[in-house]
């Protein structure tokens, strides 16, 4: 009997697997990515129920484990999320090929013409906790743009992301390409990670997605570049000058929509001339749903007639996943640029107002990856973006910044073209 291969070798045979199959992909047209997404699409679709039946097994356990409801819900698949990972490969399907694409293309006083070509990153490593939606959404994104990806999940999710790895491997399969375009760890031993994130020979990029403390020692150890963001403390600031419905509506979908995603509202800021009509009608909202609120002292002056515990420092700066929401009435908006400065996370901020050099001014002036006039801050999200399905939000500056989508998973080389030039 043959000795099982322990984690190292086994992630060092991934690595070489998906460096080889990096150089199919790069290389294949674009006619060939499509059929292997719609394929990948046709796959998940026919094995719903399989799919679904692996899921509940995960949900029962991490149920019985007593995980996050936040954890829980983003783990949770339905018939729709399924129908919806096909629908979104095959929106990937139809969407324009980033690679080869030539831009910039401009004559030199030498003779040659300078520009540039939009080209795969590689082989990209994606660790991802609780959401195996991520499985089939990042496989698209990244056979789309031409690199490879090595998956690796959360074990809470681990038999939904095998199932539907099957799907992905069917798919290839059918559509002649290499199985090992996309692999999905299936180890769940978190030395796997440690190996990803320390093989520049094998994975160019590292893409983190999950809480807070994984992204954090991901940070700390990779020896790979990580396009990431730590957490989405966003805020809603609600204005002198907002419209009082689109303000309501705002703050209620912003917050309540869902829960457990990175844009949505943690933090709500209002102007002290409009915490008279303002805060009531939301705070009714947010009472009949149940949510917790949590204010300055101002605020729990003007709800006193609502449930309103005292905020603490520490909840300016946190992201709670969970119907919670921290209220604070501001003088100005200078004052709402400085708060979200200070405790926001650059993620997702948005402002409620109709006046113009206001919303120009929060454009300006707040240095968050999305900025927002007059809209919910839960539309911070790839599909909403015309992006397709996203890979992830970055909060960095580089190389990739907001909701990273085909684009962001490609990097550009120059080209140069010439008819026998040579350097004087």
């Amino acid at each position: 009997m043959n000795k099982p291969l322990d984690v190292t070798e086994y992630m060092h045979l991934v690595g070489r697997s998906a460096r080889a199959a990096a150089r199919v992909i790069a290389c294949a047209p674009t006619a060939a990515k499509n059929t292997a997404l719609n394929e990948i699409a046709d796959v998940v679709a026919s094995r719903e129920a399989h799919i679904l039946e692996q899921n509940a097994a995960d949900v029962r356990d991490a149920k019985k484990a007593d995980l996050a409801p936040a954890l829980i819900d983003r783990l949770t698949l339905t018939p729709k999320t399924v129908s919806s990972m096909a629908d979104g490969l095959r929106q990937i399907a139809q969407l324009p090929d980033p690679v080869g694409e030539l831009t910039g293309m401009a004559a030199r006083p030498s003779g040659i013409r300078v520009g540039r070509m939009r080209v795969p990153l590689g082989v990209i490593g994606i660790i991802y906790e609780s959401r195996p939606n991520v499985t089939a959404d990042a496989a698209g994104l990244c056979l789309k743009s031409g690199n490879a990806v090595v998956l690796r999940g959360g074990s809470e999710a681990a038999r939904s992301n095998q199932a539907i790895a099957g799907c992905i491997a069917a798919g290839l399969k059918a559509a002649g390409l290499p199985e090992h375009i996309v692999q999905v760890v299936e180890t769940t031993d978190r030395a796997a990670v440690g190996e990803m994130i320390t093989r520049p020979e094998y994975i160019d990029v590292i893409i983190p997605r999950g809480g807070k403390g994984l992204i954090q020692r991901i940070a700390a150890e990779a020896k790979v570049p990580i396009i990431k963001h730590l957490d989405g403390n966003c805020h809603v600031y609600v204005d002198e000058q907002a419209d009082l419905e689109k303000a309501v509506r705002i703050c209620d979908n912003a917050k309540t929509r869902r829960y457990g995603v990175c844009g949505a509202m943690e933090s709500l800021l209002v102007h002290e001339a409009r915490m008279h009509d303002v805060l009531p009608r939301v705070a009714k909202i947010f009472a009949d749903k149940g949510v917790e609120m949590r204010g300055c002292e101002r605020t729990r002056s003007v709800l006193a007639a609502f449930e309103v515990n005292a905020a603490t420092e520490e909840d300016w700066s946190t992201e709670y996943l969970a119907p919670i929401v921290s209220i604070k009435i501001v003088a100005d908006l200078d004052e709402a640029i400085e708060h979200i400065e200070r405790y926001g996370s650059h993620h997702t901020d948005s402002i409620v107002t109709e006046h113009w050099s206001h919303a120009q001014r929060f454009l300006r002036e707040v240095d968050s990856a999305s900025v927002m006039v007059n809209a919910s801050t839960q539309f911070a999200d790839g599909f909403e973006y015309g992006l397709g399905a996203e890979i992830g939000i970055s909060t960095d500056k580089l190389h990739a910044r907001g909701p990273v989508g085909l684009e962001g998973l490609t990097t550009q080389k120059y080209v140069v073209l010439g008819e026998g030039n040579v350097r004087a």
